[in-house]
């Protein structure tokens, strides 16, 4: 009889109990290695034919590290002065364009003057008047001083001359000061600059109506140099000042930092500015105390009102140990990390943690100079367990010479030929793969 009369599940019965041994070989196999693993001593290598894990480790050495912080500021200027008329009047004319920068004393608005003008020939008017009637007081009183020696005259008319004198002489002064109050309010219809500065937007327009010193005409702003304005927590200023008093930190000689500045774009500001001034008052909206910082300006590229990144630089870390990031663990009671002992095992070590210096944990405590700590290979140990320490040296030769053979291929380029030698390693390859497959015999 044919083959092919048979049943289908004859035909399939072999593979399905070939694979179901398989399965149970495996199972028994890994449950034998487990075995073995839980009966091996703490610190003793899993498998004991294998060599012990390779680790990377850093040795610790304590130097001295510089510290920067960062700040959100903003621009303002070394002086924002508001330009106001001081006598009322008509706006005649503006004699700047807005947005301009602007010498002291030019004039920006010219007010009209005629009224002043007029009020300026009254006042001398009365000047002269008073002169004249000055100069007949004490006409008089010459003319009776000698009468008065004689006993020509009474006292009391001698008197009355000289009091008519210095009446006549304050007269005179007081018509002189409305004189002068007039030549003022002439000067004043003259709206100057009070700085050298940048002009703001204008306020009012020819022909308006100023009634006097309450009416902002403009704001002239000086900008070189330029103010940068930034608050520092409470908390902050707490810990800098804890840890310069601990000796972790040290800080520039009267506080004086360097300040570097980031503009809206990621740009870096050329200039480098100094810490003018820091206010002893915290500020109970915000809970920081406001800083000041002074930047030189004389491109013009801070402006007002801009927002910016501010860096302070300047302090240090003495004797400071730093490690990667990544060789830093998190554990149930705090971090700690892994360190090779002179026995080349593993050993646990808890450690306090610090500030980020860039992409490093500075550590405060738990470590000394020549502690060798893992950073690489953390997931292959343990404590107790013998690791052996990869050879820099040999690390950056690898890494070096992958790198110079990256754009080199071994793989022949299209249209190549493949040689003769590797052709009966392909056939070779192609026969052992047919027999790995498994055909299942039909009966």
């Amino acid at each position: 009889m044919n083959d092919f009369s048979k049943p289908a599940s004859a035909l399939g019965a072999a593979p399905i109990l070939v694979k179901a041994g398989a399965a149970i070989a495996a199972i028994a196999a890994i449950a034998v290695l487990v075995g073995l693993a839980a009966c091996s001593p703490a610190g003793s290598q899993p498998f004991p034919g294998m060599p012990p894990p390779e680790v990377a480790v850093v040795t610790v050495q304590p130097k001295t590290l510089p510290v920067s912080y960062e700040y959100t500021g903003q621009v303002a200027g070394y002086r924002d002065v508001e330009v106001r008329a001081r006598v009322a009047g008509i706006l005649m004319q503006r004699n700047f364009t807005e947005g301009d920068a602007v010498a002291k004393g030019r004039s920006l608005y010219t007010i009209d003057r005629a009224p002043y003008e007029s009020a300026l020939a009254r006042a001398e008017a009365d000047l002269a008047g008073a002169d004249a009637r000055l100069a007949q007081a004490k006409r008089n009183a010459a003319r009776l001083k000698p009468l008065i020696e004689g006993k020509a005259i009474s006292q009391k008319d001698y008197d009355d001359v000289v009091s008519a004198e210095q009446i006549a002489d304050a007269d005179a002064k007081a018509v002189r000061a409305r004189v002068n109050d007039a030549k003022l309010n002439i000067e004043y219809t003259r709206v100057e600059a009070p700085i050298a500065g940048v002009t703001g937007r204008s306020q009012r327009s020819e022909g308006t109506l100023v009634s006097g010193p309450d009416v902002l005409l403009t704001t002239v702003t000086q900008i070189d140099p330029a103010y940068v304005y930034f608050g520092i927590s409470e908390g902050e200023a707490l810990k800098l000042k804890s840890e310069a008093a601990a000796g972790r930190l040290a800080l520039p000689r009267g506080g004086r930092f360097d300040i570097t500045v980031k503009l809206a774009d990621g740009s870096t500001y050329a200039r480098r500015g100094r810490l003018g001034f820091s206010d002893v008052r915290v500020n109970t909206n915000t809970g920081t105390s406001d800083t000041r910082a002074e930047m030189p300006n004389p491109e013009g590229v801070l402006r007002p009102g801009q927002f910016v990144r501010v860096t302070l630089s300047g302090a240090s870390r003495p004797n400071a140990i730093a490690l990667p990031q990544r060789a830093v663990l998190e554990g149930p009671k705090g971090k700690f990390v892994w360190l090779v002992n002179a026995e080349s095992k593993v050993e646990f070590r808890p450690v306090v943690v610090g500030d980020w210096a860039g992409d490093q944990w500075i550590i405060n405590s738990g470590l000394a100079a020549g502690d060798r700590v893992i950073v690489d290979g953390v997931m292959k140990v343990g404590p107790g367990a013998p690791v052996r320490v990869a050879d820099p040296n040999a690390a950056n030769a690898a890494t070096a010479a992958s790198k110079s053979g990256a754009g080199k291929g071994d793989a022949p380029k299209a249209g190549e030929a493949v040689k003769a030698s590797d052709a009966p390693k392909a056939e070779a390859s192609k026969a052992d793969a047919g027999k790995s497959v498994d055909k299942p015999a039909v009966k």
